[in-house]
C-alpha cells in the first residue's frame, strides 16, 4: 500500500451555517440566534465555554443579521455612534472589565436603544462573574435575556473533532476517532488540543495519525 503523504497544509477554519452542528447541548442556542428579529429589548448574551462555539454562532449570526462583531477589548477606540447604526456583537465581554471599556460598553447599550439595532455579547461565565465596575453598566445587563451552549455530548464532541480535522484538511480515519471518543476528556478545549498535538506529532514523525499515534499522544497527556 502506498505511504500516506504528510504535508505541513495551513488551518482553514470553517466557520459557515454548514459547518455547525446542531445537537441538543445547542439546540436551544441556535433557535435563539435564529429568531434574532424577535429578541427582547433587542440584545442577548450568548454565554458557554471556552471552544463551546460561541465564535462560530456569532458568525453566523452576523451573517444572517448583517452585523459587525467586535472584541470586547477593541471597543474603547471604536466609534460608538457610528457602531450602533448596525446590528453588533461584541465577544468576551469580560476582557473589557475594570477598563475604560464598560463606559464605551454602557454608550452603546444607551445609543442602541435610540437606533433600534440588535445587540449580542459572549461571554463564558455568566455575567455576574464578569467583574464589571459600572453599576449601571452592571444592571442594564442583568436585564437582558440569555441563552446557554450546554455541555456537549458525544455526538457534538465526535462532529467537533471531525470538523477540526478537516480544518486542518486531515481526512482522519473514523477508527481513530472512535479509538479516541470513549478514551478522551469530554471538552472542547481538549478536543481542539488534542487535535493539534496529532496533527503536530504526525507531521514531526512523518506518520499519518494512526490509532498507534493516538494512544502514544493520549499516553502524554496523562503524565
Amino acid at each position: 500500500m502506498a505511504e500516506q503523504l504528510i504535508l505541513d497544509l495551513p488551518v482553514r477554519q470553517a466557520l459557515g451555517r454548514e459547518d455547525f452542528f446542531v445537537s441538543p447541548s445547542n439546540q436551544a442556542a441556535v433557535n435563539a440566534l435564529d429568531a434574532w428579529q424577535n429578541w427582547t429589548q433587542n440584545k442577548l448574551i450568548l454565554l458557554g465555554p471556552k471552544g463551546a462555539g460561541k465564535s462560530h454562532l456569532a458568525q453566523i449570526w452576523a451573517q444572517n443579521a448583517g452585523a459587525i462583531i467586535v472584541p470586547a477589548d477593541e471597543l474603547i477606540d471604536a466609534d460608538i455612534p457610528s457602531l450602533a447604526t448596525q446590528n453588533v456583537c461584541i465577544e468576551d465581554v469580560a476582557d473589557l472589565a475594570q477598563t475604560d471599556g464598560e463606559e464605551a460598553l454602557f454608550h452603546l447599550h444607551n445609543v442602541m436603544l435610540d437606533t433600534g439595532n440588535k445587540l449580542l455579547f459572549t461571554g463564558r461565565d455568566t455575567p455576574r462573574d464578569w467583574q464589571l465596575l459600572l453599576p449601571d453598566l452592571n444592571s442594564r445587563i442583568a436585564a437582558l435575556s440569555r441563552v446557554e451552549l450546554d455541555a456537549p455530548d458525544d455526538m457534538l464532541l465526535m462532529a467537533v473533532m471531525i470538523k477540526q480535522f478537516e480544518d486542518r484538511q486531515i481526512a482522519i480515519d473514523p477508527g481513530v476517532v472512535n479509538y479516541l471518543m470513549p478514551r478522551m476528556e469530554r471538552s472542547f478545549d481538549f478536543v481542539a488540543k488534542l487535535v493539534a498535538t496529532l496533527d503536530e506529532t504526525a507531521l514531526a514523525a512523518r506518520k499519518p495519525i494512526s490509532r498507534k499515534l493516538a494512544r502514544i499522544v493520549l499516553d502524554s497527556f496523562a503524565d
